[in-house]
Order: structure tokens, then sequence, then C-alpha cells
């Protein structure tokens, strides 16, 4: 079995310390260096909007100014580590949401405005874009983690609900990481069992790409997307994740950079994500 020793940790401070972005440093010295999680939320203060939503890179291959929703779910996910659902950016996150949505009650993955901006050339919309699973049910699932009851989630939890309903062939895999999230948190639990039961095979069959990993959908023990996997398909990947902390101390991303700056960026984040991932399953010695 594969484990980083402190040796090793150290490496990926020193990494950090020289490539990755403000928030992500103040990230991994609140998970690994014992350090406050108030930095964590002044650092996330610097990318959020007047009108509830984050933009300014937030999300790396989004270099526009304005809000957009997959940001959104970076700022949930940050509030959240550092023990703040109860900060008031929560409810400002589902004013935003609320005010693009669809009639459906799903928003949208992009929107439109994205083309006035530098971004990657994946982040592709429509004029009028539709409701998308993906982010909807990551964003309802991260809302109802943090507890929260803003009115946006009666509508978003329809949305996700009829999605998998009419779910009968296999999702991409982004849409598999949106539904698990949406599983794991949503109150209603005996729904979130049955659902999960009835869409199980179809989300195995598209829990994978050319730059996701088991490990992707299954982050920590526990969880609707631990179960998609044997555990010995598990514990060969943290293997393979341990063995893949670079010369440099980092990890490296699987997918293209279309500008100089996001592979660092890039790279900062994934980093906090991968040790947070050995450490949730005892890969990490203290």
């Amino acid at each position: 079995m594969n484990v980083l020793n402190p040796s090793d940790l150290a490496r990926a401070a020193e990494f950090m310390r020289l490539n990755a972005r403000l928030i992500d440093r103040r990230r991994f010295a609140l998970h690994f260096l014992g350090g406050p999680a108030a930095p964590v939320v002044a650092a996330l203060r610097a990318y959020e909007n007047p009108d509830g939503g984050y933009g300014h890179a937030l999300e790396p291959d989004l270099r526009g100014e304005g809000s957009q929703p997959v940001p959104a779910q970076h700022a949930l996910q940050f509030l959240h580590e550092a023990g703040a659902d109860d900060d008031p950016a929560v409810g400002r996150v589902g004013d935003y949401l609320a005010s693009i949505s669809r009639d459906d009650g799903g928003v949208p993955f992009v929107l439109p405005s994205v083309r006035g901006t530098p971004h990657g050339p994946w982040w592709r919309t429509p004029d009028d874009p539709p409701g998308s699973i993906n982010p909807t049910a990551t964003l309802a699932g991260m809302l109802h983690r943090a507890r929260s009851g803003h009115p946006w989630l009666g509508p978003a939890d329809a949305f996700c609900w009829r999605y998998l309903e009419g779910l009968d062939t296999e999702p991409g895999a982004y849409d598999v990481l949106a539904v698990l999230t949406f599983l794991d948190h949503v109150p209603d639990r005996e729904r979130a069992e049955a659902a999960f039961a009835g869409v199980r095979d179809v989300l195995s069959a598209g829990a994978g790409s050319d730059h996701q990993d088991v490990l992707d959908f299954a982050p920590a023990p526990g969880g609707y997307g631990h179960r998609l996997f044997g555990a010995g398909m598990i514990e060969a990947r943290l293997d393979a994740l341990a063995d893949a902390q670079d010369d440099d101390g980092g990890w490296d991303i699987a997918f293209p950079s279309w500008t100089p700056v996001t592979r660092p960026e890039w790279r900062g984040f994934v980093t906090v994500e991968r040790l947070l991932t050995l450490r949730a399953y005892g890969r990490l010695k203290p």
C-alpha cells in the first residue's frame, strides 16, 4: 500500500508556495498546516460579484469578470471547507442562481455572456441555454449540504428528480458527478436511495473519461460515488494516485491548457484535492 510521508507533504507545500493561487495556498494551509479558516473566506471574497455569483477566474478556464454558474460550485466548496456554511455568501449564491434559472428550475451550464470573455474552447452555449443537470444538481447538493433553506432549491430539486426519473441512457461524466453530489446531500434520503438503485448501472457506465479517474467520483469513503466501484479498484487507484506526485511536489492535470496560466492554477487546486483524497483514505501519514 502506497502512502505519503511528511517529506512528501513538505514537497507539496513548497510546490504550493511556488505555483498556486492565493486561495489554494490558503486551503492547503487550512487542511495540512493547521492554518485558520478565515483567510480562505477572505481570499474568496475577491472573486464575488454584486449579483451574488462568482467570476474573475475562480474557475480557471473562465477568465471573465462576470458571474457564471460553475464558479458558484467552487465558492460553495471553499466555504464548506472553511466551516462557513452559515456565511451570508451562501444565501447570495442562492439569489444569483434564482436570477438565472430557466422555467424548469435548472440553471444553464454556461451563460452566453461567456462569449465576450477569454475562456476555454469547450465553454460553448446557445443564445438561450436550457437548464442543465450539470451544474444544477451539484449546486443543489452543495446548498443542501450547507443546510440552506433558499427558495431556489424547491424548483431545482424538482428539476433533478425529473432528470433522474427519466435517466435510462449513459450520461456524461460531469453529469454523473453532479448527480452524485445531489444524491449525497438531498434531505429526502429514502427517495435518494431509491433513485440511486434505479440509475446505478447507467451512472457506472458514465463514470469515467480520458481525464477523470475513479477517485474523482469517490474522493472519500462513503457516499454514492464510493458505491459505484469495488474496493479493489479504489485501492489500486489510491496506489496510483500516491505515485503520481510529481518531482516538483504537485499533481498534474489530465486535460489541456489553452493559455499558460491555467495549468499552474489548476495544478494548485488539484494538488489540494488529491491530498484530501489520500488523507480521507488513510494514505497520508501524520
